[in-house]
């Protein structure tokens, strides 16, 4: 079996181009994925084929070419920009005598890097190990000598003795923990629900800008960096729009072109905020040269996890990189905001988003202007429990008079209830309808 390096940071990056040549676009993605691991670029090779070599993927002769390479750069670890069956793998690692990386397994590694959470920790042990499980086969003598490097961080380093019984026995311990924790999230979101905060989720390409527009946004001084995959676990902050009514704005991890399959499924708990949001933000990267093509990856991943019939608003951001750098708003033909146009950088625009934010979940709110008379102080603490009182002063002739923004459902299940203390806020509403300008 062949003996590993201890470290993984000397990287030559194979691109193939399966079909036709190797797209640039994702040649540049791999690089900047390459260094978010830590990797150390000292080379790349290209290579073509109609269809991929069933033994080595790019065939012997290219096999070859890249040993060669990797004596001559010194090089520690091969990445290949394509999904590798465990058989190619092993194949390869053989034939140019250096360790091997799919693109699965180096997304794998950043997210071992970065996730933060105990969460995120359980979920990306899960999905590693998943991945791992199908190259195990005469694998498993070589990984008391492994130390670490791109793609053998994490659950290679805590099970070194352990066989393949035992490693499906680990991923049971971690889908139970993270099934108590996603009961967990559940919960959470009911009680959300209860208060009737609207939940919005930012949802985009890695590198977008998400975690900026957040923070922006909400000041929640989460970590951002001009890396992918910068940020991992899910952060919700309230946000107090414009118009006085509150939701619950959600970030989280970002998609990238191939995420793989074992990401998505022990990310699947987290991705629900996206799922059961009641409006998505799709941050863009308005100056990406594969702008549209992030978009598709995006909206891909969102059909597989079940949120793609969510209410969405695409919020171009980096507007300030664009030949337009002008921050706009444009409308669908349903009248509502579509697009935003802005730069959360440099804090363009961010009135604009937050005015389509407010109007998309308006409708979920309406104001109330009551008085209540002195005997009334139920109402008043009901108010206070259900609604967002934007003024409540003493009444000249005794009583309050309160300007009250109300979820449209919370008033519907007091008017079940009570249908006389309903009256109380027909009785004096002075100004009905959605709140912050009236859309119905």
């Amino acid at each position: 079996m062949l003996e590993r390096t201890e470290l993984g940071e000397r990287v030559i990056l194979v691109h193939p181009g399966i079909g036709s040549t190797p797209d640039p676009e994702r040649a540049a993605e791999l690089t900047q994925l390459a260094r978010a691991a830590g990797a150390d670029c000292v080379g790349a090779l290209e290579a073509t084929r109609s269809v991929p070599d069933p033994g080595l993927f790019v065939g012997s002769g290219k096999a070859a070419e890249l040993r060669d390479l990797v004596v001559a750069r010194d090089a520690e670890l091969v990445v290949f920009d394509h999904a590798l069956s465990p058989a190619q793998q092993r194949n390869l690692e053989r034939a140019i005598q250096c360790r091997v990386v799919d693109r699965t397994g180096l997304i794998l590694d950043i997210f071992a890097q970065r996730a933060r959470s105990f969460e995120g920790k359980l979920q990306v042990e899960l999905a590693q190990l998943r991945h791992l499980a199908t190259r195990l086969v005469r694998g498993w003598t070589h990984l008391e000598r492994q130390k670490g490097g791109i793609g053998l961080r994490g659950p290679g380093e805590t099970q070194l003795e352990t066989d393949r019984r035992l490693l499906d026995k680990r991923i049971g311990v971690l889908q139970r923990r993270l099934a108590r924790i996603a009961a967990q999230r559940d919960q959470g979101r009911r009680a959300r629900r209860k208060a009737e905060l609207p939940a919005v989720a930012l949802v985009g390409y890695t590198n977008a800008g998400k975690s900026t527009l957040f923070n922006r946004l909400t000041a929640a001084g989460v970590h951002q960096a001009d890396q992918l995959f910068a940020t991992l676990d899910p952060t919700l902050r309230r946000l107090v729009l414009a118009n006085g009514q509150t939701v619950v704005l959600a970030d989280t991890v970002g998609f990238v072109n191939d995420l793989p399959h074992e990401l998505i499924a022990a990310f699947r708990a987290t991705l629900e905020e996206t799922r059961t949001a009641d409006l998505m933000l799709h941050v863009v990267d308005a100056a990406a040269a594969a702008r549209d093509r992030q978009i598709g990856d995006v909206e891909a991943v969102l059909e597989q996890i079940g949120a793609s019939s969510v209410p969405q608003v695409q919020v171009f951001n980096k507007v300030e990189l664009t030949d337009d750098p002008t921050p706009r708003l444009e409308r669908g033909g349903d009248g509502l905001p579509a697009r935003v146009w802005l730069s959360a950088a440099e804090g363009l625009g961010m009135a604009l988003l937050r005015s389509a934010i407010a109007e998309h979940c308006q409708g979920a709110v309406t104001r109330r202007l009551v008085h209540l008379a002195p005997q009334e102080g139920r109402m008043r603490a009901w108010l206070f429990d259900n609604g967002q009182v934007r003024r409540d002063a003493e009444a000249a002739e005794g009583g309050w008079e309160m300007e009250v923004l109300i979820p449209r459902a919370a008033l519907e299940r007091l008017r079940r209830r009570d249908p006389g203390a309903a009256a109380v806020l027909e009785r004096d509403a002075t100004q009905r309808g959605r709140a912050a300008g009236q859309h119905r």
